[in-house]
């Protein structure tokens, strides 16, 4: 009681967290997983085909793949976290929801990891929740965001969009052609964010919104080289 009275949220106090249905180990290098973040799980099973691979950037506690490798059992993935504490938080998780074999799990910033493009591409889908609060607003977050959640997974830059055309413009290399991306976002994000992905090529680019009818996710589709979705 003291600890939440002093601002601690209750998932930190308990060291986990419920997601998609699956209960997730936090660390302090790690944000809670967040409901809104589901709708982001449910668009990607949608457009997964069958034996797909996906790309997830920030893992963090690993939430996004791993609920969608535990609900598909015929998918694989590849995530990538900046943060090693992060990573092993994710791997713990992944082997306490069963899905550890089909999940590849790297260190270092967004697509750095995974060497050079691979052509023609290697994903059926690529997938991120990165950060997107301005670097201004942090400090008027609420205390128990604030105060407990690592600013790394927050801090979005000046606009608060800082990574989106990094992570646009990088997906492009490893997307197999026909293929995804699906970026979270801020509720207020979605027309700049939108623009990125179809200043870069991206078509059928659709801002989806959440429970609260709020933006929350920007989708793309990668038409690949040649300019036709692959058949």
């Amino acid at each position: 009681m003291e600890r939440r009275l002093a601002g601690e949220p209750v998932g930190r106090i308990m060291g986990e967290r419920e997601f998609y249905g699956l209960v997730f180990h936090l660390n302090s290098a790690t944000l809670e997983p967040r409901a809104d973040t589901e709708l982001l799980v449910d668009l990607a099973l949608g457009l997964l085909p069958p034996q797909g691979s996906l790309l997830d950037l920030g893992t963090g506690t690993g939430c996004i793949p791993i609920a969608i490798l535990h609900t598909r059992m015929d998918v694989s993935g590849v995530a990538i976290d900046v943060s090693a504490q992060a990573l092993e938080g994710a791997r713990d998780n992944a082997e306490r929801h069963g899905v550890a074999a089909r999940l590849k799990l790297l260190h270092g910033s967004w697509f750095g990891p995974l060497g050079a493009p691979a052509g023609q591409g290697k994903f059926d889908l690529v997938v991120s929740n990165p950060p997107y609060i301005e670097t201004a607003v942090l400090a008027g977050l609420s205390r128990e965001v604030r105060e407990h959640d690592p600013v790394l997974a927050l801090d979005g830059g000046p606009d608060g969009l800082a990574p989106y055309p990094i992570l646009a413009a990088g997906a492009q290399e490893w997307l197999r052609p026909g293929g995804n991306l699906l970026l979270e976002i801020g509720s207020t994000q979605g027309e700049a964010v939108a623009l990125v992905l179809r200043s870069l090529g991206y078509v059928e680019v659709t801002v989806h919104k959440d429970l609260a009818g709020l933006d929350r996710v920007v989708s793309g589709h990668h038409l690949g080289d040649n300019g036709h979705t692959a058949v």
